[in-house]
This record gives structure tokens, sequence and C-alpha cells, in this order.
């Protein structure tokens, strides 16, 4: 049969073959996070370790984490990755998770299993599945590694997890944390209906002014404002006022003395 000249046509088996390539790739990520829940109940006692590629910005020293790294005048020895996943394991279930950026692993005693780099995607879904599954003090730790990998879109879960009633505070108010530092333009919406929501908990809707708080170049303010003029609950003004205060924002301090001139 002739052609003509031009973009070729894709064959009927070339097109089998990058469906199957894609099917692959969405069964390894899958498999990937139950391969870690796998090894992890496979422990009686010990510690599974696994690192990940941090996204960017995200640097540390072994030991402390910053996700926001600033070069305009110094910057000390923080390196950009990769994220070390430490998990601490009884009787094959996660009863500690501890996380850090750069450094290297020590030698320790007892059972460790390493997994060395594994898929961010693989790590980020492990992580939030612990996340949505546990109420304990490991829900809440599992959240932030989940925020560090690279090239994953962690909040439509995040978002899920801090509207989950059923789900403890702590796990929740864990997840509007860390939802405001990746959520951009989205997160305003959601943080701000969190806050408004007379029927959520009251300390998560202050952990939602938080995160208002702390959007990058100050995406929360005008929600901030709004919440201060106009809640009816008088502890959320307060908090929304103070939180308007750590931001250093000039329509904050434009606020605080409309405020305070109105009641000279």
């Amino acid at each position: 049969m002739w052609r003509t000249a031009g973009t070729p046509t894709p064959s009927r088996r070339a097109v089998a073959a990058l469906g199957v390539l894609l099917l692959l790739t969405l069964v390894s990520d899958a498999l990937g996070a139950q391969s870690i829940a796998r090894q992890v109940s496979a422990v009686v006692n010990g510690q599974v370790r696994f690192s990940f590629a941090a996204r960017e910005g995200v640097c540390g020293d072994g030991d402390r984490i910053s996700t926001r790294r600033r070069t305009e005048d110094w910057e000390g020895r923080c390196e950009d990755g990769p994220v070390r996943v430490a998990l601490g394991v009884e009787q094959g279930t996660v009863t500690d998770v501890d996380t850090y950026v750069g450094g290297r692993w020590l030698q320790r005693a007892g059972t460790v299993v390493d997994l060395g780099m594994v898929a961010t995607t693989e790590a980020a879904d492990y992580l939030l599945t612990v996340a949505e599954r546990t109420d304990s003090r490991v829900g809440e730790k599992a959240v932030f590694p989940a925020t560090l990998a690279d090239s994953v879109e962690v909040w439509p879960r995040l978002l899920r997890i801090a509207k989950d009633e059923g789900r403890s505070r702590a796990v929740r108010k864990s997840a509007v944390f860390w939802l405001g530092t990746v959520a951009a333009d989205v997160a305003v919406r959601d943080l701000e209906q969190l806050a408004r929501d007379d029927d959520t908990d009251h300390e998560v809707r202050v952990a939602a002014l938080f995160g208002l708080s702390q959007l990058d170049e100050h995406q929360g303010v005008p929600a901030l404002l709004d919440i201060a003029r106009t809640s009816r609950d008088r502890d959320l003004r307060k908090q929304a006022i103070f939180w308007l205060g750590q931001t250093g924002d000039p329509r904050a301090l434009a606020f605080f003395e409309e405020i305070l001139t109105a009641r000279r």
C-alpha cells in the first residue's frame, strides 16, 4: 500500500506496544507501593529504610531539613537530597517514621532492611497510605516526607485526609499544614473553605489559617483578611489576625492601622 510523504502513520503493532508500555508503567507504580508494604510486613522487629529524589528547593544536612532553599546572600552545607525515610517496625507494623534529607545511613544493630532508591511515586503513595490508615503519631509523621517527593502531585490526597472526619485531629492537622506548602492557588480555595466550615474541627480550622499564611507570595493574605473581618468565630478572627502579622504583608499592616485608628 502506498503512502504519501509526511508524518509516518504508526502501525497497529506500534500502538499496541505503546499501550502495553503505559499499562506496565501504571502497574509498576501500583506494585511499587505494595512492594514497600510487603517488605515492611515481613519484618518482625527492626527498621526499613528507603530513599527517593527530593523536589526542587528541598535540602538538608542529614539532620535539619529546609523546604525553601535561600541563596541570596549565604548558603551553608545543605544537600539537595535524597530524601531518606526510616520506618521503625514491630511485628510487621510501622511504629515510627523518621525523615532526613542528605547525609548518609549509619550502621546500626538489629534488623535493617534497606530498599535503596525507590521511585518518588512509589514512596509518596506508600507514605500517604500510611497516613490514611493510621491514626497514631505514625500517621501524622508519614505526611511530611510524602510532600518532599519530586514530581509527585500529593495535594489531592492531602486534602482528602484533611477533610476526613474519620481521621484523628493530629493527622488532619498535619495534612492541612503541608497542604499549604504544596498546592499554590488550589490551596487558597480549599484552605479557606476548611477555615470557614463551621462543621470542621476547630483546631483543624486554625491549622488551615496557618496554611494560608505559609503560601508563597502571600497568596493566602486576602483570605486571611476576609476571615479576620467577617468570621463569626471570635477565636478564629484572632488567629487570622495573628497569622496576618506573621506574613509581614503591607495589606496586613494597613488592616492593623485601620483597626487601631477606629478604636481611638
